[in-house]
């Protein structure tokens, strides 16, 4: 949930027939054996077409401690992708006429800055201007901890606004958080009562719920990070994230959830346009997913660890859900893999070559680096005879050396090849190459 980076997905149009018939399993499969092998990836992916599976996969472990390897029915914290369950409860109050987007908030929140003038709208499409809790830098030290309604609300409304509202789009969490509130208010029900009546009964979903305290019994999984070997990462307290980013959902819930939505199983028509409707970038509880010329809809997520992301496409009637419990590799790369497979696009199975640089060697790549390209000054360190990658703001990043004078940082996809002649590096990610000087 915290800094969460929304990536768009980029597809080839073929007819929808021929995508079904055409996916390559085999190497799918080899691709997510892969990245297990060599410790990239813990998760689980579905795809259906027509509201039928066509394909699923699990690897990695649920439960590390306990050797318990991930299944279909493996449960995992989503984050953010919450954010679209509670908007189709927005909306369902809103066809029930007991909320309407152009409301203001002040009635439920008279001590939030600019109340009068938030609407409903703006909270769902983040434009609120309401300061985003989770960007604090004490936040990682109090999220574990639970916390009542009144001192999540005292929270955000100590944090203020950041910009006037409806003047831009900024992504905030507290604006979600607070339309649980709203819900729960207005419904007199609590959020998770309210997903179980409005969206897991009627779409029949067996493994969605609101989150609470891990319980690895019920295969719920835990999450990690990789460092040498996967490390387990504390849990954050659902009292937090709420509706923002509390919800428990399996890959095969997601895509029956994402099917009941775009085919008109939970809102009307209006309702799901106006979901859709982007402003800023920004739909209210969706954003548009291109691949190549298609256009889908959808949401990412992520909280301590945990990864996943949603999207339907239309032209097709595809669905593909993934989520994971660990990731030491790029997910946007593994996302355009698996719509490459889907859309019958090419793609590489990844080669993860080692490459062993001495400390000493190390000791030409080190120092400060600035670009004319890029407004970012990047220090590049040493630590137990690991390349560290330093950027202002943010934690260190351990960099793997792949070949002479290159080295790699597969989360983020991201490469830096020196040139130590040169006092030069060149910054390569996402197709684009920006070259960097050593500062004397």
């Amino acid at each position: 949930m915290k800094k969460e980076i929304k990536v768009g997905l980029l597809s080839l149009f073929v007819t929808a027939f021929g995508w079904a018939q055409k996916i390559d399993t085999q190497k799918l499969d080899l691709y997510f054996k892969t990245l297990e092998a060599n410790n990239k990836f813990m998760g689980s992916l579905a795809i259906s077409q027509n509201g039928q599976p066509i394909y699923a996969k699990s690897v990695g472990y649920a439960d590390v401690e306990h050797n318990r390897k991930a299944n279909e029915n493996t449960k995992y914290r989503i984050g953010s992708i919450s954010k679209t369950f509670t908007s189709v409860l927005i909306f369902k109050a809103i066809e029930n006429k007991k909320l309407h987007l152009n409301q203001t908030i002040e009635k439920f929140f008279p001590t939030i800055a600019n109340a009068n003038k938030i609407t409903i709208s703006q909270l769902l499409n983040h434009h609120s201007g309401i300061h985003d809790f989770t960007r604090d830098d004490d936040y990682e030290d109090w999220n574990t901890k639970p916390m009542t309604a009144r001192e999540m609300v005292a929270l955000i409304a100590k944090g203020g606004s950041d910009f006037e509202p409806g003047s831009k789009g900024k992504y905030c969490n507290s604006n979600y958080v607070l339309l649980t509130y709203i819900l729960e208010k207005t419904f007199k029900k609590t959020y998770s009562e309210l997903v179980q009546t409005h969206i897991v009964k009627p779409l029949g979903l067996k493994n969605t719920f609101f989150g609470g305290k891990i319980n690895t019994e019920n295969n719920e999984s835990r999450s990690y990070r990789f460092s040498e070997i996967w490390k387990a990462e504390p849990e954050t307290d659902m009292s937090i994230p709420m509706g923002a980013g509390g919800m428990v959902s399996t890959p095969g819930d997601l895509v029956v959830f994402s099917e009941g939505l775009f085919k008109g199983k939970l809102l009307k028509r209006e309702s799901l346009d106006a979901m859709k409707t982007i402003e800023g970038n920004y739909g209210r509880g969706l954003f548009k997913m291109p691949f190549d010329d298609k256009i889908g809809y959808g949401h990412a997520g992520n909280i301590d660890g945990f990864n996943g992301t949603f999207t339907y496409f239309g032209d097709g009637d595809i669905s593909f859900a993934m989520t994971s419990n660990g990731s030491n590799y790029s997910g946007n790369a593994i996302a355009l893999t698996i719509l490459s497979a889907i859309f019958n696009q090419p793609y590489d199975i990844p080669e993860f070559k080692t490459y062993t640089v001495s400390p000493e060697a190390l000791e030409q790549y080190l120092g400060t680096y600035s670009s004319a390209e890029i407004p970012v000054k990047m220090t590049i360190t040493k630590e137990n005879g690991t390349l560290q990658l330093l950027t202002p703001g943010q934690p260190a990043i351990a960099l793997e050396a792949s070949a002479k004078d290159q080295f790699r940082f597969d989360k983020a996809g991201l490469m830096l090849e020196f040139n130590p002649t040169e006092k030069s590096m060149v910054l390569k990610q996402k197709g684009g190459n920006f070259t960097f000087k050593k500062e004397e």
